[in-house]
């Protein structure tokens, strides 16, 4: 494999690949495999290592059963996949909008979905189902972005300002929903609007793992043109990008990605931020690096799902609550490094 090349599929798809992307990947895969099985078995209801192979192979009973089939092995592959879509989604618009600040959180795709979630759940029970109007919700949320910043979403500081405005105004929707429904369900409510895993389920696992494996081919066939995307229309529309499309194509997958995380997990903050940044400091190399940054989403996801389940805090904090203490830190150093260049 070279230095830097093309994987091709057919005549229409060529994906950039990197013999340094590869072995990140790689690296990262068996961190995402050495996470799951600390999930599985660290804890007082954990599946002994000794017992772990043959639980996973079929041999589970008793309380080993319990633990894989409904209380661990749901949340794991559910904090997989949606840590996998954040990551996917952030790439996607942080590369169409050329800006590392532009991520679906930040600017308030997660909380528009979020309230569009809590309004079909709590307020229209049974009208649509949850993932549909978490959809509705981030649509609704970016269409409000794109309009206030009158520049669409190529200028860094008017989509930050802008985002926090609708950020604060769907969290605003969603505190009222809270308020106004019976006091259980806001119980239930207020731990999904922070992001949580608890209690998953498997048709939640099948939810979010659809939505990438639909949305996957998709992500493939705009790939290269994501790379020109990055150089600005203009080159990118002389090499036949079209870059207006692909800007649409690719914020579209990007809503979808992320409303499907948060019909599963709630608004889970953060992750859709950095697992891109991530991996392109993985590298060191242009590009979007999609799959590396669906890999690191989906660590980061499980590494925080660990930290919750093992964490001595007693009340059982959502995952979104770490994954909000890091990823605050982070946007913080972000926001600090484009105003010294004077991006913002």
């Amino acid at each position: 494999m070279s230095p830097r090349g093309l994987v091709t599929i057919g005549r229409a798809v060529a994906i950039p690949v990197s013999r340094v992307s590869v072995i990140a990947a790689i690296v990262i895969v068996s961190l995402i495999a050495a996470a799951a099985v600390a999930t599985l078995s660290l804890g007082r209801l954990g599946i002994p290592l000794a017992d772990l192979a043959g639980a996973l192979t079929g041999g589970a009973e008793g309380k080993q059963a319990f633990v894989l089939e409904r209380l661990r092995g749901p949340r794991l592959a559910v904090a997989v996949g949606t840590g996998a879509a954040l990551g996917l989604s952030g790439a996607l618009f942080q590369t169409v909008t050329r800006n590392p600040l532009g991520s679906p959180d930040v600017i308030g795709l997660g909380a528009g979905a979020g309230a569009g979630a809590a309004l079909v759940v709590l307020l229209l029970p049974g009208a649509l189902p949850a993932s549909a109007g978490a959809l509705a919700g981030g649509a609704v949320a970016m269409a409000l972005v794109h309009l206030s910043t009158g520049s669409g979403f190529r200028a860094p500081g008017r989509l930050i300002v802008a985002g926090i405005g609708v950020h604060a105004m769907a969290t605003a929707f969603t505190q009222y929903v809270v308020y106004a429904v019976e006091r259980d369900k806001a119980a239930v409510l207020a731990a999904y609007v922070n992001g949580s895993l608890a209690a998953r389920a498997w048709d939640h696992a099948a939810t979010i793992w659809v939505i990438l494996l639909v949305a996957a081919p998709f992500v493939v066939f705009i790939s290269r043109r994501l790379v020109a995307a990055e150089l600005g229309d203009d080159l990118a529309a002389g090499l036949g990008a079209a870059p207006e499309r692909t800007r649409a194509v690719a914020i579209v997958l990007s809503i979808v990605l992320s409303a499907g995380a948060v019909a599963v997990a709630g608004p889970i903050a953060f992750i859709a931020l950095t697992a891109p940044q991530i991996a392109r400091r993985l590298t060191g190399l242009p590009g979007p690096h999609l799959t590396l940054a669906a890999l690191v989403g989906a660590l980061l996801l499980v590494l925080a799902d660990l930290a919750a389940q093992q964490s001595p805090i007693p009340g059982n904090l959502p995952v979104g609550i770490y994954t909000l203490a890091v990823g605050g830190v982070y946007l913080g150093y972000l926001l600090s490094r484009e105003w010294r260049r004077g991006s913002l």
